[in-house]
Parts: C-alpha cells; sequence; structure tokens
C-alpha cells in the first residue's frame, strides 16, 4: 500500500514553516542561554576557548531545544492545514 505525497501547499508550508520555527527557536534559546549563563552563546563550539562543558551544554540546548521546536510547530501546522483542507472541501461551491 503506497502512502499518500504530500500536496504541494504542504510542501511549501512546511518548509517556510520550517524556517521561520528554525529561526525563531535559535533567538529563544540564545535568549535563554544568556539569561541561564550570562553569557553570550559560543559561535564555535570548536574553539579552544570554550571549556567543552559550555560547549556540550549548548550543543544539548539547541539540539533539544530546536527538535522540540520542530515537532510541535510542524504538529500543530499540520493539524490546522488538515482541518482547513477539509473544511475546505466539505464547502459547496468553493
Amino acid at each position: 500500500m503506497a502512502e499518500d505525497k504530500p500536496d504541494i501547499a504542504w510542501r511549501v508550508i512546511g518548509g517556510l514553516t520550517g524556517l521561520a520555527t528554525a529561526w525563531a527557536a535559535r533567538k529563544i534559546l540564545g535568549f535563554v542561554w544568556v539569561k541561564a549563563t550570562g553569557k553570550e552563546p559560543p559561535l564555535d563550539t570548536d574553539s579552544p576557548e570554550v571549556s567543552m562543558g559550555e560547549a556540550i551544554g549548548y550543543a544539548v540546548l539547541m539540539g533539544v531545544g530546536m527538535s522540540v521546536a520542530q515537532i510541535v510547530v510542524n504538529r500543530t501546522a499540520k493539524k490546522r492545514y488538515d482541518a482547513w483542507k477539509s473544511v475546505k472541501q466539505v464547502t459547496p461551491g468553493h
């Protein structure tokens, strides 16, 4: 049994949603990092000037934070898109 391919509208919406989510999550997580540590996020986690603990902590925060943000936003957007699509299909004359 073949899976349904997502339509072009969802691909566009999903892509734009992904870009916006990544940008916003990076800004929010950077703000959280500054509030928690009192320091700006490390620009280069491979730099010897950044401690191993700081580099790992930042990587964990960004990895988990970005993944959670993407899951929440993608699921919410898909649910709303599917609801909109089903209403549009049911409405006569449109």
